[in-house]
């Protein structure tokens, strides 16, 4: 009686642990409330406001802004976007991973039953009874799991990091774009209007016999290219304006009666010294940081591949009713023996895998740094650049006002004084393009160091947790 009750005892100390177990809760996804869910998305929601708060650590009023600027957006981007949605999901995976690698394998009951016949004892024809299998690890391999699984969350969680650069950067490039249509489309606006009324004086004085067919040809042409020029300046504000949507993860419309504050790209920041440039490549990189987090799971499982040489103990007790007998053990359930090749096969594979983590982060290192002289280049040659266009445009400017006090003192006709004013919108156009690849060539050396320079140097931070 007594064994029958130990044995159902451990049956029912078996049976309440898979009680204990976790049950599958089902979460459907629904395509059409995901996109209601993405059309009631504005910049006005509550939500995102206390998002922002937590984020900046202090209130903001009032709410909305009533402008936004690139840190707002950023900061409304962070909240809204659905990279940073994955790369803060692709982290809870990872970090779920260490929990794995850090968990004891459980023991392994096993119940063998057997009716004997004939029956070679006194007692009843039966063997039944209970053994435990119970592996012990050896060697710290599950120290070493754990560790592999601890860099590999925290490459996943610096993946977060360069998600959010990703992020930064197109909100950064879709402002530069609408910067760059609004600003062409005034200036275009005014070249068009003046070479509009160039086309109409010179059909007058086609009919005056003032001017040649070819002359008014030039003109018509001219006037027509104008007008195509506005219109592709109002056609890129509107991709531009659809680019930023994008980019924080909002419908177009949410754009709708916003006032956006594009005023820091008027102005232009210096570049930083190259030793500080290089030094924040290095050290604040998040993709660099991560291959050597990835690097540093390379090892661990490399350290793990040598443990596996030492073999794991498999302890066995039980207790065994066999035909009138009580038996008792207190064994090994096994142990592997490494006679053959001493797991060479797994520690190869693991050390050509750390050097491909070693090359892979060299060579990433080798091509940032590659990248920096080209970006730090680049960016001094734009600024030049715009100091030429600068002095251009002062030129065309002093042209412009020259032929202004002529007209106004009849010593030039409307048609010349028109011309110029076409001409000096030129000058604006080529200033505004000069000072565009400024701003290109300061956001691609941003995204070289993954640091902001310049008006935005004091950047918004990134929560790593999820904001919804």
């Amino acid at each position: 009686m007594r064994r029958a009750l130990w044995i159902v005892s451990i049956v029912l100390a078996g049976i309440a642990g898979v009680a204990g177990c976790t049950t599958y809760r089902p979460q459907p996804i629904a395509p059409e409330q995901l996109a209601q869910q993405f059309e009631q998305r504005s910049l006005a929601s509550p939500a995102l406001h206390d998002y922002v708060v937590r984020e900046t650590g202090h209130d903001v009023t009032p709410w909305p802004p009533i402008s936004w600027n690139r840190e707002w957006l950023t900061l409304a981007a962070f909240y809204y976007s659905p990279a940073l949605d994955l790369a803060r999901a692709q982290w809870g995976t990872a970090k779920a991973g260490i929990e794995v690698a850090d968990s004891i394998p459980n023991p392994v009951l096993q119940l063998p039953f057997q009716y004997n016949t004939p029956n070679p004892g006194p007692g009843a024809p039966v063997t039944l009874g209970f053994s435990l299998d119970i592996p012990i690890e050896t060697a710290h391999k599950r120290g070493y799991r754990v560790d592999q699984a601890t860099h590999l969350s925290e490459a996943a969680r610096l993946k977060i990091v360069e998600a959010a650069w990703t992020v930064r950067a197109q909100v950064r490039s879709a402002m530069l774009a609408l910067y760059a249509a609004r600003e062409r489309t005034v200036f275009l606006s005014a070249r068009a209007d003046a070479e509009r009324q160039i086309a109409r004086m010179s059909r007058r004085r086609l009919a005056l016999g003032q001017y040649s067919q070819p002359d008014v040809d030039a003109a018509v042409l001219a006037d027509t290219q104008a007008q195509s020029d506005l219109a592709a300046a109002r056609s890129a504000g509107r991709d531009a304006r659809a680019q930023l949507a994008a980019a924080i993860g909002v419908p177009v419309a949410a754009l709708d009666g916003v006032m956006l504050d594009l005023s820091a790209f008027g102005t232009v920041p210096p570049a930083p010294p190259p030793a500080d440039a290089q030094r924040k490549a290095i050290f604040d990189r998040a993709d660099l940081r991560a291959s050597l987090a990835d690097y540093a799971a390379a090892e661990s499982a490399l350290q793990l591949e040598v443990a596996k040489q030492y073999p794991d103990i498999h302890l066995g007790p039980g207790y065994t009713y066999d035909t009138g007998t009580n038996k008792i053990a207190f064994g090994l359930a096994g142990i592997t023996l490494p006679i053959f090749d001493q797991n060479q096969g797994g520690i190869k594979e693991a050390e050509a895998k750390r050097k491909e983590a070693a090359v892979r982060t060299e060579a990433l290192q080798d091509a940032i740094l590659g990248d920096l002289a080209h970006a730090l280049a680049r960016y001094e040659s734009s600024v030049e650049a715009l100091r030429l266009s600068d002095a251009h445009l002062a030129s065309a400017r002093q042209q412009l006002k020259s032929q202004a006090t002529a007209f106004a003192h009849g010593n030039a006709d409307r048609l010349t004084f028109t011309q110029a004013s076409a001409d000096y919108q030129t000058s604006e156009v080529a200033r505004l393009d000069a000072e565009v690849a400024v701003q290109q060539a300061a956001g691609a050396l941003e995204d070289v160091m993954q640091q902001p320079f310049g008006h935005d140097a004091a950047s918004v931070t990134l929560s790593e947790e999820p904001p919804r």
